[in-house]
C-alpha cells in the first residue's frame, strides 16, 4: 500500500470513529483529532496484535473445524477495538463489553459504506 491509499484510509477510519460516535452503542470520541488518532493506534494494533490473537485462537478454529470462524475474527474485532480505546484518551466506551462488540460491528458496517461510496465515485479503489 502506498502513502496515500495509507492516508485515505486512515482519513475512512477516522470519518467511521466519528459517525459511530454519534450511535446510541456507547462509543464516545472527543473529536477529529482523536479519531484519527483511534484510526492509527487501530491499524496499529490491526496490523501487530491481530497476528497473535489469531494464532492463540487456532486451537478453537481446529476443535470446531472453523465453524466458529466469524464469531472468532468478531470477537478478535472486539478485542482490539477495546484496546484502541484503552490506549487512546478521548476515546471512551461506556460498557467494557457490549460497546467494543457493536462498536467493532458498527466501524466494519460504516467503513464498508464509506470505500464503496469512494470506488463507486471512483475516487479511491481499495487493495482489499
Amino acid at each position: 500500500m502506498d502513502i496515500i491509499g495509507l492516508l485515505i484510509s486512515l482519513v475512512v477510519t477516522a470519518i467511521s470513529f466519528i459517525i459511530i460516535s454519534y450511535l446510541p452503542i456507547g462509543v464516545e470520541i472527543d473529536g477529529f483529532k482523536k479519531a484519527f488518532i483511534s484510526a492509527i493506534v487501530f491499524g496499529l494494533l490491526n496490523a501487530f496484535v491481530r497476528p497473535i490473537l489469531s494464532f492463540l485462537s487456532l486451537p478453537v478454529q481446529f476443535l470446531t473445524f472453523g465453524l466458529f470462524n466469524f464469531i472468532i475474527y468478531f470477537i478478535i474485532n472486539a478485542i482490539i477495538f477495546g484496546l484502541a480505546a484503552a490506549l487512546v484518551q478521548g476515546f471512551r466506551l461506556r460498557n467494557k463489553v457490549i460497546s467494543p462488540l457493536l462498536g467493532a460491528l458498527a466501524l466494519a458496517f460504516v467503513n464498508s459504506i464509506l470505500y464503496h461510496i469512494l470506488s463507486s465515485t471512483g475516487l479511491v479503489v481499495p487493495a482489499r
